[in-house]
């Protein structure tokens, strides 16, 4: 069990450290645990809906369920819990923050779901979980927080448009996943090149909230 465990959560802690260490200018926010916590407490409601659907047959189609419910629905969830709860908090105080609070909130659900998955299917599938769904969920977490973080600190009147985007774009990309990790056969030769788009948007919008940092504390200190 304490193997499983280890296997299940490292990958989560390897990818938020990475982009926590990526940021040197400013003090981070206190509340990442506690964040991090609401989001593996939001993989129970998520899978509870999940699971009565499936129950009742809503959707009659297995590739509307698994591939277009689940990912709008479980970023849906993440958005929401990042709005109501995150979003106002004064600890949120700089463009950065934002790429921290969604990879936290999207980690701590990527772990508790890990683990369900590999109490059930055995650590063999500990690499692949590690490669794509857990990556896959930091990925979209860090886009989702890099546009809430535009939301918070450009011009008032954008603050909707990009708070719609911080919900779109990640759905997007989770239903993209989804998709191509669904389709029968050998998926591998469409994940990877998806995986290494994958990477480089997100590494891109980290850059981009690194620089508005940037920008801002040279302005405090003129």
């Amino acid at each position: 069990m304490i193997i499983l465990l280890t296997v299940a959560i490292a990958p989560a802690l390897a990818l938020f450290s990475f982009f926590y260490l990526r940021n040197q200018l400013a003090t981070e926010p206190k509340n990442l645990l506690q964040t991090f916590i609401f989001g593996a407490a939001l993989t129970f409601p998520i899978l509870f809906v999940q699971y009565v659907l499936k129950e009742e047959h809503i959707f009659s189609s297995p590739i509307i369920q698994d591939v277009f419910f689940t990912g709008t629905i479980e970023e849906l969830f993440k958005w929401l819990l990042l709005f109501l709860i995150i979003y106002a908090n004064v600890q949120f105080d700089d463009p950065y923050d934002g790429i921290l609070y969604g990879a936290a909130i999207s980690l701590g659900f990527a772990t508790v779901e890990n683990i369900l998955y590999l109490l059930s299917y055995g650590v063999n599938e500990a690499l692949f979980r590690a490669l794509l769904p857990v990556s896959g969920h930091a990925l979209f977490g860090v886009v989702m927080g890099y546009y809430f973080g535009r939301a918070k600190f450009s011009v008032k009147s954008k603050e909707k448009q990009w708070l719609a985007i911080a919900l779109f774009a990640p759905i997007s990309l989770h239903i993209g996943f989804n998709l191509i990790v669904g389709l029968p056969g050998k998926y591998t030769y469409m994940i990877i090149p998806f995986m290494i788009f994958l990477w480089w948007f997100a590494l891109r919008k980290v850059k981009r909230a690194y620089e508005q940092l940037l920008q801002i504390v040279q302005g405090k200190e003129r």
